[in-house]
């Protein structure tokens, strides 16, 4: 017999709608299409009453955060000025979960708050990208990624948007099957599971504002010329710079070398015509400009800790989940068929 699992979503005022739905509508599909409650969530406030989300709509709890019961997994819905909803209760309340060996996690900016109550210290997280700086300087012990959700042991944390719905897929596939989270994937209409490492895409005006046209201008430039590099010098004559300008430029604001930054555009362009086409090795290499398949080879382990070759074959494995048996009850393919023919699909009345 499968045991359920029971996650609790604890929301505070302002929480983002849209990562809320993104973590919960996985585990409803996932007890659809396999036939059994593999889970079940209750909404939670600090207090029992009601919460706003940022789009102004008000959710009102299940519980409070005394009264919740027993939960196996809990995930904090953060959102816009998410450090308003600091408390000791709240602290207290999340230091006891951590003590129980209760899973915790966070979506957009709901890790502001685990680590103000101190229960990711020696875990990897990560946030929504805008509040990033925000949260390095609140909390400069932690070890923060900008990738788009970290899975760290008994710890889930993910940046927001619709990015909580790979996570929550990621989580599927590992206490289930590849077969189920797959399944879900095609019900939803989304292509693929993203994978935690992937970085967020953080505009470049969020990290130089818009005091830095140049920069912005120069970085368009690579952008445009993934296949056929640009050099440094050539960059620098288009935007009326000198190239030790063009390098001041970006190890002030990016952190980085031009080439290298350069360099990690043409790399995460690689990655995505590696798992989204069936080009080769050696056509993705050139259409990224290496000129070198030696090169591509040995920059691509460096940058991604894989080779390109296992970082194709372990994606098409992901997306087959031919090596995985089959849900116990019934098959998904009639488990799919079935689901299609529900009028209130996506909760939607037909």
């Amino acid at each position: 017999m499968i045991q359920t699992n029971r996650i609790g979503f604890l929301l505070v005022d302002s929480f983002t709608m849209i990562s809320l739905a993104s973590a919960i509508e996985p585990l409803r599909m996932a007890n659809q299409l396999s036939g059994q409650t593999l889970y079940e969530w209750v909404m939670l406030t600090e207090t029992g009453e009601p919460a706003r989300a940022s789009d102004h709509l008000l959710v009102t709890p299940d519980h409070s955060i005394q009264d919740c019961g027993h939960l196996d997994m809990m995930i904090l819905c953060g959102g816009v000025e998410v450090a308003k909803a600091r408390s000791s209760e709240l602290s207290k309340w999340l230091r006891k979960l951590a003590r129980y060996r209760v899973k915790l996690g966070a979506v957009c900016t709901g890790s502001y708050l685990l680590a103000d109550a101190g229960v990711l210290d020696g875990y990897r997280c990560t946030l929504h990208w805008e509040y990033m700086t925000a949260f390095n300087e609140a909390f400069p012990q932690l070890e923060t990624s900008s990738a788009l959700y970290c899975i760290d042991r008994d710890r889930l944390t993910s940046s927001g948007g619709t990015v909580p719905m790979d996570m929550m897929l990621h989580l599927i596939e590992k206490e289930h099957s590849s077969a189920l989270s797959t399944a879900i994937c095609d019900m939803f209409l989304c292509e693929r599971i993203r994978e935690g490492q992937e970085e967020q895409r953080v505009p470049l005006r969020h990290m130089v504002g818009t005091t830095q046209p140049k920069l912005a201008e120069v970085v368009a430039l690579m952008g445009a010329n993934l296949e056929e590099p640009i050099t440094l010098n050539e960059l620098a004559c288009y935007v009326g710079l000198s190239r030790r300008q063009v390098e001041r430029l970006f190890q002030q604001y990016v952190k980085c070398s031009p080439s290298r930054y350069y360099l990690n555009l043409r790399l995460k362009r690689a990655r995505q015509l590696l798992r989204q086409t069936s080009y080769s090795i050696i056509d993705v290499a050139a259409a990224c400009g290496f000129i070198s398949n030696s090169h591509f080879s040995k920059s691509y382990r460096e940058y991604f800790g894989v080779p390109a070759r296992d970082d194709r074959i372990g994606c098409l494995v992901s997306q087959a989940g031919d090596n995985v048996p089959a849900l116990p009850s019934l098959t998904l393919n009639i488990q799919l068929e079935s689901a299609r023919k529900e009028p209130t699909f996506a909760s939607v009345t037909l």
